[in-house]
């Protein structure tokens, strides 16, 4: 499966997503160019600036308001 499908499917089972987060769980380095295609594609993604630890840096963080699936769900069709 594409790293676009897997984090498609990851956004609509409820998660969310940040570029750390799309390195470490799908290898994927340009997670603002997937965001970019999915919502060309019709999907509409939300973003969130959040702060880091100690509130000096700010990540954006990726999810869809009122996802459909169980972000429990992913884990399990990827076992």
């Amino acid at each position: 499966m594409s790293q676009e499908k897997q984090i498609k499917h990851y956004l609509e089972s409820g998660g969310k997503i940040s570029g750390i987060s799309a390195l470490d769980r799908f290898g994927c380095y340009r997670l603002s160019s997937v965001i970019f295609n999915l919502r060309e594609k019709g999907l509409n993604i939300k973003t969130k600036m959040v702060k880091n630890n100690n509130g000096q840096k700010k990540y954006a963080e990726y999810y869809i308001e009122n996802p459909q699936g169980n972000k429990d769900q992913y884990k399990l069709e990827l076992a």
